[in-house]
């Protein structure tokens, strides 16, 4: 936990510098690749998903060890070609779970906040899951475990393999020429992210594009078909709790309801999106047929309200980095209840980007929590004034003046969200 909390201490500025500088270059060329409430969101997410792996809020149903320790028939030592084997496999094995999460209806719960954005740019490649609670694919990890891989060389290169996947969520970039043949290009993702019927459900790979060419679902993007991201049901909502459960209160909501008990149990393994006849009659979901005739979600919002939407984001950033520069000083269960308050704190400012109620509700439920944790702390912030002078005034400082503006702005000058169905 300490020590991936310290590699996202550098990695984090790292992937901020990029994106600002993406922005810059975007500017520069006249192109729009981001919107404010877009990249809030997808910034959010990325706070949610790091702060449930760093407290590992996981279930792992078969650790990689455990592999190692009963199917190895080798040891290897680890030298430069283990690493180099290992994230082939990592590499290898993300394939297939990428793959699988895009095919089987109730994995693509665990995915779909990475394809919720109706942008493609540096900032929503950090919109990664916060419900993917169980590790239910660790077998995929056992030719590594076979040739006997050590777990240790396996926890250095999962998170090189993972941030190295970051880069090419752009569209800056155009064709890279004879790299577009052995690596994953902003061109090949850019296909990916698209839900033009050309390109639905393809270029799976992660670093290495030669998956997808083995497996057959290779297809290179063409000038003349311009891509439209985003997922055909439409997420309408900046706040990444409500991304991160939506199809998932869809499926458990279908199952529900349908009369057919083989239908019931089908739901869950069918391909992505098949829903019981039954139920797709009585309950329809809007979704996109003509897509380049659909308008994006989007917010009206004042500029004071996207100022104070930008400064919560940037609040919630450094809160953040306070916990993991500090999460070895701090006892565990303080720990889940500073991860508690983050999770809090982002859906209450994200859903206030909707304009919705809930947004204030939750906004007091924050409120009260921070004032709980002050008063069973003794009055301090996680010992933050032995960092920051008046630490915990400048957090109690916060508290009030978040809860007295979200109220302000929900009652004088409500954002309003706008959505366009295309039927």
């Amino acid at each position: 936990m300490q020590e991936y909390a310290r590699i996202l201490n550098y990695a984090i500025p790292f992937f901020l510098i990029l994106i600002a500088l993406e922005y810059g270059v975007s500017m520069l060329m006249h192109k729009q690749v981001n919107r404010l409430f877009d990249t809030i969101s997808s910034l959010s997410s990325g706070i949610t998903n790091v702060i449930k792996d760093v407290l590992g809020l996981s279930i792992v149903i078969i650790s990689y060890g455990w592999l190692v320790d009963h199917l190895a028939i080798y040891h290897i030592q680890s030298t430069i070609l283990t690493y180099v084997l290992a994230f082939i496999g990592i590499d290898f094995a993300g394939y297939w779970i990428h793959r699988w999460s895009h095919e089987i209806n109730v994995f693509w719960n665990r995915h779909i906040i990475h394809h919720s954005s109706e942008e493609f740019n540096l900032s929503c490649a950090l919109r990664q899951s916060v419900s993917e609670i169980f590790a239910l694919f660790t077998f995929t990890y056992i030719p590594m475990a076979i040739l006997g891989i050590p777990a240790q060389v396996v926890a250095v290169v999962a998170p090189i393999q993972l941030f190295a996947q970051f880069w090419y969520h752009t569209r800056l970039i155009h064709k890279m020429g004879w790299l577009e043949y052995i690596l994953v290009t902003p061109s090949h993702h850019r296909v990916h992210h698209a839900i033009n019927p050309e390109y639905m459900d393809k270029n799976y790979s992660q670093i290495f594009i030669i998956w997808d060419k083995l497996f057959g679902t290779f297809q290179p993007e063409k000038e003349e078909i311009p891509a439209v991201y985003g997922v055909t049901r439409a997420v309408h909502t900046w706040n990444p709790w409500i991304i991160n459960y939506q199809h998932l209160w869809l499926l458990i909501s279908d199952a529900w309801r349908t009369k057919s008990w083989l239908d019931k149990l089908k739901i869950w393994v069918m391909p992505t999106g098949w829903r019981p006849a039954d139920v797709s009659t009585s309950f329809p979901v809007p979704y996109t047929k003509e897509i380049y005739l659909r308008n994006k979600y989007d917010t009206i919002a004042s500029p004071l309200f996207k100022a104070w939407a930008v400064g919560q984001l940037l609040i919630t950033l450094l809160l953040m980095m306070f916990l993991f520069n500090n999460i070895g000083t701090i006892p565990f269960s303080s720990v889940l209840l500073y991860g508690l308050f983050l999770f809090v704190n982002i859906f209450a400012y994200t859903s206030l980007m909707d304009g919705n109620l809930i947004g204030i509700v939750v906004e007091v439920f924050k409120f009260a929590l921070g004032i709980i944790i002050l008063y069973t702390n003794d009055y301090q912030w996680f010992n933050i004034d032995n960092s920051i002078p008046n630490g915990t005034l400048i957090v109690l400082g916060y508290l009030v003046l978040s809860l007295t503006s979200s109220v302000y702005f929900y009652l004088y000058e409500k954002p309003k969200s706008m959505v366009t169905i295309v039927s």
